[in-house]
């Protein structure tokens, strides 16, 4: 078997090494390590592999909490240290901007980061029955894999969550539709826990008194999706509170449905949200723009602030959650919404949106290309200070060379958000100056 000495971890938090001029991917191997490795994958750049034993290892090396790591494709690096996770994802970032955007942060910031256990608030948990694994299974796929890891316990989950995984099982095995219940999503608010059920057939009657004596010895509530998202309704019990989290810095309180998308984490959300409302600095008197809005997290802390804010985005339904929350918090007066396309931006649907002293861009992980590209011809027609957050370093810096090369910006500061721990998801903040216009 060959044996390679670790110089880097990628994007999916691998081991990066080289065998006769050919990178080679390690799965399992950290940074400084000498390890022996057995290749899965050829390709004709590059080779797969998996570490199969660590001749040197790394000082930031751990063991890992959770039984299930290796098989679940949950997380991908807890036997690495959270602070060196961390390191890593903050060098990543730079690598980015620097190979990609020819850029450099003139200030890094100091890292966004939290719990690295138990902070998970929302997940996605895929369900198979397999009577060759003993019945049902809940849980994450396995590692590169369609298969669902044999999961009894989850170490990213809250723990009422993980406490769940195995009544579930015994739920669902005990339905009559538990070859037609293919993913349960889970979303945790501040006064409850909702389960959406993707079911592909109604529920029998029996089924339905099975749930229901769930939730209530559960303390959780039921929601049923026969279809896409926008048919997942409230099953039991119907009293229950609504979904909700709050951002305590603002006074804020966002209301949700369970298959609408918040970020995973509350506690790291609740920083980012005051590191971006910091680095934006939105006042009384100022237009500012919120791009990609969602229900309106960053926009109603930019309310708060005094600012009148334009949020804008590309869902109906979640411009009116948004829209409804800037009510339910006395905002509505200074917050304005919009359903537009911005991956489809222009010059000219861009100027529609009026003139913009700030702008935070939050998109996914496309990014904002054509946005950042429909910037004003105008130097002095475009916002002063953009605030750019992203969950893709890749991205973040094709688009910031754009700013900084052909807007006019200068790449004010840059930092790392670990809005994930023990996985290889890397989310960053980023400030963007507009250069004084002649």
């Amino acid at each position: 078997m060959p044996i390679g000495i670790i110089a880097s971890l990628d994007h999916e938090g691998r081991g990066v090494t080289t065998l006769e001029g050919k990178t080679v991917f390690v799965t399992g191997a950290l940074p400084g390590e000498r390890v022996e490795y057995a290749v899965y994958r050829r390709q004709p750049t590059y080779e797969q592999a998996r570490s199969l034993r660590v001749l040197d290892e790394s000082a930031a090396r751990v063991r890992p909490r959770c039984p299930h790591f290796g098989v679940c494709g949950g997380c991908s690096m807890q036997h690495l240290d959270a602070d060196a996770q961390v390191a890593a994802k903050q060098r990543l970032l730079e690598d980015n901007l620097r190979h990609i955007g020819e850029l450099t942060a003139a200030q890094l910031y100091a890292p966004i980061h939290g719990p690295a256990w138990a902070y998970r608030g929302r997940a996605r948990l895929s369900v198979r029955h397999v009577p060759k694994k003993g019945g049902v299974l809940v849980g994450f796929h396995e590692r590169n894999s369609r298969y669902v890891a044999d999961m009894r316990q989850c170490e990213i989950l809250p723990a009422h969550l993980s406490a769940l995984l195995l009544p579930l099982r015994e739920l669902i095995a005990a339905l009559s539709i538990r070859d037609r219940l293919p993913q349960i999503e889970v979303a945790v608010g501040e006064r409850i826990t909702a389960l959406v059920l993707r079911v592909l057939e109604a529920p029998s009657a029996d089924d339905e008194t099975l749930l229901r004596d769930f939730a209530d010895r559960h303390g959780v509530v039921f929601y049923l999706q026969p279809q896409g998202p926008a048919s997942a309704y409230r099953f039991h019990p119907l009293a229950a509170p609504p979904l909700s989290y709050l951002l305590p810095d603002f006074g804020v309180e966002h209301f949700f449905l369970p298959t609408e998308f918040t970020q995973v984490n509350h506690s790291i959300n609740r920083v980012l949200v005051r590191r971006a409302m910091r680095l934006l600095d939105p006042q009384p008197g100022e237009r500012v723009g919120d791009m990609f809005c969602g229900l309106g997290n960053f926009a109603l802390a930019m309310a708060r602030c005094g600012a009148q804010v334009l949020g804008v985005e590309g869902s109906a339904e979640l411009v009116g959650r948004a829209a409804e929350n800037a009510a339910a918090n006395g905002l509505d007066a200074l917050v304005e919404y919009r359903v537009a396309n911005l991956f489809a931006a222009t010059a000219e649907s861009v100027a529609a949106f009026g003139k913009l002293d700030k702008m935070l861009i939050d998109p996914p992980r496309d990014g904002a290309l054509e946005l950042v590209k429909a910037l004003a011809a105008d130097a002095r027609d475009r916002p002063r200070r953009i605030v750019y957050v992203s969950c893709s370093p890749s991205t973040l810096a094709r688009d910031a060379a754009i700013l900084v090369g052909q807007k006019g910006y200068r790449l004010a500061g840059a930092g790392v958000v670990n809005m994930f721990p023990h996985t290889s998801h890397v989310e960053s903040i980023a400030l963007f100056e507009r250069v004084a216009a002649p």
